[in-house]
């Protein structure tokens, strides 16, 4: 009876594992197969490099440059807000706070992280978007400086908790080694702590950068949704997770523009993907500098 459930359990556990890739596999396959009649029809990099994207014009345009260089700009920035916040954020939590502050930060960390996207949205668009616009005299705060910041504020939990978990991997032994030779407290941290957890924070800031390539409610809400190559960081902006968003459910099934939606997606997840792939092998390389794994 004993090895039938043994038996059972390790059905049930592979079962669910390749469950994952199969969903996984259903995903892939279907991106491809929608955009297909797309990619055959047009040439990729005319669409990839066309500067103009307008999808119900006759002629129609489905120049995609636009909303990937909108992704791009508002993931740089975002990354510019959350990188010192949240790597700032954990060397306090791990390094300085004491037992009674780290308490209370922590918690509020975590909860943070669990806010649903649209509530920074409405937050975004009914708050600091009018507030960026009457600070700085922008024709409007609909753009992408605002959704930067937003989106800033979404990934820094993340970047902040897997930080932290980093640093907590380095020994202890580091740090008294360090000061036993007569370093300060500055120098441990930043010679001696930040070195040898290094890789990890490297995978929390890849991660949150993967976490606002792939937000699509505050960027459809406070980008703006003008799908043109903007001129500054204050012009309004339509990244390629607010397009599929918001023309998605306009379009005619089977269509080019449908089609096109598509296209956009699966780049989008090449991208994604790239960005995770690129996680597991810097965690990995960490997980074998402390020679925690395989």
């Amino acid at each position: 009876m004993r090895r039938f459930r043994e038996t059972l359990y390790r059905w049930v556990f592979t079962i669910l594992a390749f469950a994952s890739l199969l969903f996984l596999t259903g995903i892939v396959l279907t991106l491809f197969w929608e955009s297909f009649p797309f990619l055959a029809s047009h040439d990729f990099f005319d669409t990839v490099f066309g500067l103009y994207w307008y999808p119900t014009y006759d002629p129609a345009d489905f120049g995609m440059l636009p909303l990937i260089t909108a992704s791009f700009v508002v993931t740089l920035g975002a990354m510019v807000v959350c990188i010192p916040i949240g790597v700032g954020t954990a060397l306090f939590l791990h390094e300085l706070a004491s037992a009674s502050q780290r308490a209370v930060l922590k918690p509020l960390i975590e909860i943070l992280a669990g806010i649903p996207s649209i509530i920074y949205g409405f937050f975004g668009m009914i708050i600091v978007a009018p507030f960026i616009q009457n600070l700085l005299g922008v024709p409007t705060g609909l753009n992408a400086f605002t959704a930067s910041l937003i989106l800033g504020i979404m990934a820094t939990p993340t970047v902040a908790s897997l930080a932290e978990d980093a640093l907590s991997f380095v020994p202890r032994s580091f740090r008294e080694a360090s000061l036993a030779l007569g370093a300060n407290r500055w120098q441990t941290l930043t010679r001696v702590v930040v070195p040898a957890a290094g890789s990890g924070i490297s995978t929390a800031i890849i991660l949150g950068i993967g976490r606002a390539v792939g937000e699509t409610m505050v960027v459809l809400m406070v980008a703006g949704g003008a799908a043109v190559i903007p001129d500054s960081i204050f012009d309004p902006v339509r990244p390629m997770t607010a397009t599929i968003a918001a023309e998605m459910g306009e379009t005619v099934m089977g269509s080019a523009h449908y089609s096109a939606i598509f296209t956009i997606g699966l780049i989008l997840f090449f991208i994604t993907l790239a960005i995770n792939i690129v996680a597991e092998i810097i965690s990995r390389r960490f997980r074998l500098k402390l020679g925690l794994g395989r």
